[in-house]
């Protein structure tokens, strides 16, 4: 099994994924610029048309697109660590928050890659602290977002790390802090981390 990821891009959810489960992956890293190529030395495009990561060869001669997808097959590998939901309206909730994330949070925040001006900055912004004030009531009192830590901490903690790095004013929803603080100490993150050289507190 393979992934392809870019530093502290959104294939760093699967990449904490596959440590929390132990699985036995190979990382290739993709460096973004006019051409797209891997650590390895092939052309990124020829393994996604789209130039996206995170991109997963499986092992089978299968390969797999999108960050909610690929959080969810490889929890499938280690059902025993319970890190996704998999029967009653658990499994729907935990779905919904996933798509959430992946829609509302992740897109939220990628006008801000692309370096705004200043007026489509602060749009960014202010739709980002409604959408991260409403993750925060799903959130509520519970340690992690969906009870137990899923996979949809290891996306979350992805994209507030994002959150943080553009200075989005969160200030205001302080259990996320501490929700960040909480996920960024588990060892499966500090491992995955380190692994992509960022910081690791």
């Amino acid at each position: 099994m393979k992934l392809y990821y870019a530093t502290g891009a959104c294939s760093l959810g699967p990449h904490i994924i596959i440590r929390e489960a132990g699985l036995d992956a190979e990382l290739d890293k993709v460096t973004f610029g006019a051409e797209r190529t891997t650590e390895s030395g092939k052309d990124f495009y020829t393994i996604n048309p789209q130039g996206a990561v995170p991109v997963l060869e499986t092992g089978d001669g299968e390969t797999l697109t999108e960050a909610q997808v690929l959080l969810q097959y490889l929890a499938s590998l280690a059902p025993a660590k319970n890190l996704m939901p998999t029967e009653g309206f658990a499994k729907w909730r935990a779905l919904a928050t996933l798509n959430f994330i992946a829609t509302e949070l992740h897109k939220g925040t990628s006008p801000l890659f692309r370096k705004p001006n200043d007026e489509a900055r602060d749009a960014a912004h202010k739709l980002l602290q409604n959408r991260w004030g409403l993750f925060a009531q799903k959130l509520g009192d519970k340690d992690y977002v969906v009870g137990e830590f899923s996979v949809a901490d290891a996306y979350a903690f992805t994209v507030l790390r994002w959150a943080r790095q553009f200075k989005v004013d969160l200030s205001a929803l302080p259990t996320l802090e501490a929700y960040f603080q909480r996920v960024q100490a588990r060892p499966a993150v500090q491992q995955a981390l380190t692994e992509e050289g960022l910081p690791t507190s």
